[in-house]
């Protein structure tokens, strides 16, 4: 196991040359990023966890009720032991052959059995007024760490010259302020990762959970190889347009059509220019 992580963290292929770990470990002069402060991430994340439950619950919910969001889920299947475990166990999409037996079993027609299990299926969907709590609260935290971020790059040299990004490195000493954006970001991903088995499952469940998994290993991996220069600059271009989809989710949860329209074409714009645009051009 020692000589996999020794080959692993080969420091000819993270760091430059003439470049050690040992050269990046922080001293009284300067403080430089360690692996070790990454785990402050798990217990953040799941504060920050508890912090959403309770949002959800006393502001959202409430802020949803207020824009009368529809409370109620999808309309429930009848109870019926046979097709649940068809359902669970099975298929949630019965073919023609198994509708035909399971309407000679139940003495049931074949579309009242289709209807079932469209209606089992809609089951286990979130209700409108959970999704906009979910937005809600994405929404908010979105909208704080741009915020924050905006604020902290402003004072940077690196905003507006990113070879400032490379001027140094690695021998970059890590800023409180860089350090807390790191870090809360971070939490928040893994947030998110833990949420979605407690979440109700949806149909892209394995491409965001993928996705979460890529963005905390970015983050995990810039910050253990001092990149947090330009990754401060890449966290906050792609919180942007973030802030504008959940706002567009939101008003289409509380059928506003003509601002929900108007925010998903803000939502197009900003994330062509900041995503295809800024991103890979500058």
């Amino acid at each position: 196991m020692a000589g996999i992580l020794a080959w692993f963290w080969n420091e000819r292929f993270w760091l430059p040359h003439n470049v050690t770990w040992a050269d990046l470990q922080s001293t009284e002069e300067a403080t430089f990023p360690q692996a070790e402060d990454l785990y402050l991430a798990f217990p953040l994340a799941f504060c920050i966890f508890m912090i959403r439950l309770l949002f959800e619950r006393f502001i959202a919910k409430p802020c949803a009720l207020g824009l009368k969001v529809q409370a109620n889920g999808p309309q429930k299947a009848q109870p019926n032991a046979i097709l649940e475990k068809v359902f669970t166990a099975i298929t949630k999409h019965p073919d023609e052959k198994r509708l035909e037996g399971l309407s000679k079993q139940l003495d049931w027609d074949v579309r009242s059995i289709q209807r079932w299990f469209r209606q089992r299926r809609n089951q286990e969907k979130p209700s409108t007024l959970r999704k906009f709590c979910e937005s809600m609260w994405r929404f908010t935290f979105y909208l704080y760490i741009f915020t924050y971020g905006v604020r902290f790059l402003k004072k940077t040299p690196w905003l507006w010259n990113t070879r400032q990004c490379w001027t140094g490195y690695p021998y970059q000493p890590l800023m409180p302020d860089l350090h807390y954006y790191y870090i809360v970001e971070l939490s928040f991903y893994w947030s998110l990762m833990f949420s979605q088995f407690i979440d109700v499952k949806r149909k892209d469940f394995g491409i965001m959970f993928t996705h979460h998994i890529v963005a905390v290993t970015l983050i995990t991996f810039s910050y253990i190889t001092n990149l947090t220069r330009v990754g401060t600059l890449i966290l906050c271009l792609h919180d942007a347009s973030d802030i504008v989809l959940e706002a567009a989710k939101m008003a289409n949860y509380c059928k506003c059509q003509k601002l929900s329209d108007l925010l998903f074409l803000t939502f197009a714009v900003v994330f062509i220019v900041s995503r295809l645009g800024i991103y890979p051009l500058w």
